[in-house]
């Protein structure tokens, strides 16, 4: 079969690569992979800027839905056929205390598809049952390949955030998680909802605008910290979501928090930071990091994908062919689109 291997740290060490279709175990299905979305980690791959260990070579991809090809003599409750989608803890040590507290995604130990083991931009990709959800009908491969971004915020907004109904929330960063952080926040109640950007990003932040933003910021060099002196009582955001992870979202996100406010990071960022954190003891500040996702918020997002009220329509996708793997990275990478979803 033909897959999308990352197999070394240069920049732009990925290419189409003759692969061996997976064996699998006793615990394990063979997934029929119909759509499989590009996630930024895949481009930090591609462009050799990640901050985390990669198992060279590897098959890119870890949002992914489809089809059960075959299951192993112990997998029970899926069978041949089924329309599913899957998580991403692809490997999970047996003694961990997190499996039994449901918080596996927080294991140290954990090893996930398409850096850890190999992923879905292939025909097949070998995949643990335990790993599995259901689709139902009303819901398309592609959109729901975006499952799991779509989790990642849901995990950052409404379970690691302090959010109530009529707060004021900024989102730093419209990339794929910052533009579904916001829509997760206008479906918790903001009472204001502020995206904010930077110049690059001006198709992004008109995207952020329709999926329900009051304010975007940035693109047009405006003075953000002045906007928010202005803005209404003056003290800044009751959350604020740092989705773009470098050090300057950081520091942007603690110049306009409010006191007593909280930060959540949900963004990567390999460098230090280069400034003081004091403003945090100052303003009394909680600073909340947020990472993966877990089996009922999966649940939950499926539920609201399928009814309509997590709406991703807005969001430019571009839906290729496998073999066209190279133009959806580069557009996403050049903010073209926000999401590529190939089709192995």
């Amino acid at each position: 079969m033909l897959a999308l291997v990352n197999y070394a740290k240069d920049a732009r060490s990925v290419e189409l690569r003759e692969w061996p279709v997976p064996e699998i175990g006793e615990d394990d299905v063979l997934f029929s992979v119909q759509a499989v979305s590009v996630c930024g980690s895949d481009l930090h791959q591609y462009l050799g800027t990640h901050s985390w260990p990669v198992n060279y070579p590897v098959v890119l991809g870890h949002e992914f839905s489809g089809l059960v090809e075959k299951t192993g003599s112990r997998v029970h409750g899926f069978r041949e056929g089924d329309r599913v989608v899957s998580e991403t803890a692809a490997v999970l040590p047996s003694d961990s205390a997190y499996i039994r507290q449901g918080r596996y995604n927080l294991d140290p130990r954990r090893a996930g598809f398409g850096y850890g083991v190999d992923g879905a931009m292939a025909q097949f990709v070998r995949v643990p049952a335990r790993c599995l959800h259901r689709l139902p009908g009303s819901l398309d491969f592609e959109k729901a390949a975006m499952s799991e971004p779509c989790c990642v915020a849901y995990n950052a907004v409404l379970v690691n955030s302090r959010l109530r109904p009529g707060d004021t929330v900024a989102v730093v960063g419209p990339g794929p998680i910052g533009l579904l952080c916001a829509a997760m926040a206008k479906l918790a109640g903001a009472g204001f909802l502020a995206v904010l950007g930077i110049p690059a990003d001006l198709k992004r932040l008109e995207v952020a605008r329709q999926l329900g933003a009051d304010a975007t910021l940035g693109a047009q060099r405006e003075n953000i910290r002045e906007w928010v002196r202005d803005f209404g009582d003056g003290y800044g955001f009751d959350l604020v979501i740092d989705a773009a992870g470098v050090s300057a979202s950081l520091k942007t996100a603690l110049d306009i928090v409010r006191p007593g406010g909280q930060i959540t990071k949900v963004g990567w960022g390999a460098e230090p930071l280069g400034f003081s954190l004091d403003p945090l003891v100052q303003k009394n500040v909680t600073l909340q990091g947020s990472f993966s996702h877990n089996w009922p918020i999966w649940e939950k997002v499926i539920s609201l994908l399928a009814s309509g009220k997590l709406n991703l329509d807005p969001i430019p996708t571009r839906v290729s062919p496998l073999t066209e793997w190279h133009v959806a990275f580069e557009e996403m990478h050049s903010g073209q689109i926000v999401k590529g979803v190939l089709k192995p």
